[in-house]
């Protein structure tokens, strides 16, 4: 069955039509809920959050983007609220682990292709980028993460958060600024952050 066809049964009420479209993107909704929040547990909160927004707005679902572009903004605008009342609070630390549970997992095995010594200069950069990533708006991490780490398109980041395609490439290019220059500031800069056009 397609997305579409499943989209039109859960509107119908068919919750079994629902729960087969959450489970085909829980763990890609989770993973941006995570990577922009940096906390597992408000990222399993602001995924169950997201789902339920959908089932309630399934009705205003145009389909004018798939359902899973449209899952992905309705996620990501979750976070970014998120972090605005966090940040409000000032009671939380947001720290972005660039390292989802599968890359953990690889990095525990030895690797005989890379010496210890390579292997700590890499958890350095990625400690140093999600530092970085920290201390930019949420707005500007928000763009990065989905460029640089889940490589989305311009367009698709563009259909995502409702945005001219030149709009978002301005964004990712003023969030790799601000990157540069906290990276810069901490001596942590190490180069190009993404051949990526």
């Amino acid at each position: 069955m397609t997305e579409q066809e499943l989209v039109e049964r859960a509107r119908k009420g068919d919750e079994s039509a629902f729960e087969v479209l959450v489970t085909d993107n829980e763990k890609r909704i989770y993973n941006l809920c995570r990577r922009l929040t940096g906390n597992p547990e408000d990222a399993a909160e602001l995924t169950q959050e997201a789902f339920l927004n959908a089932w309630r707005g399934l009705g205003r679902f145009q389909g004018e983007s798939s359902f899973s572009t449209w899952l992905y903004r309705l996620a990501s605008n979750a976070c970014i609220d998120f972090l605005r009342k966090e940040k409000r609070r000032q009671n939380l630390s947001m720290t972005v682990s660039l390292d989802d549970e599968e890359e953990a997992r690889q990095v525990e095995l030895p690797d005989e292709r890379y010496t210890p010594e390579r292997e700590l200069e890499r958890t350095e950069v990625r400690q140093a980028v999600a530092a970085g990533l920290e201390r930019l708006t949420p707005e500007h991490r928000q763009v990065l993460v989905m460029r640089e780490i889940n490589g989305l398109s311009y367009a698709e980041i563009g259909a995502v958060l409702g945005l001219e395609e030149g709009t978002v490439k301005s964004r990712i290019a003023r969030a790799r600024n601000a990157l540069r220059k906290v990276l810069t500031e901490r001596g942590n800069f190490f180069g190009e952050l993404s051949s990526r056009k």
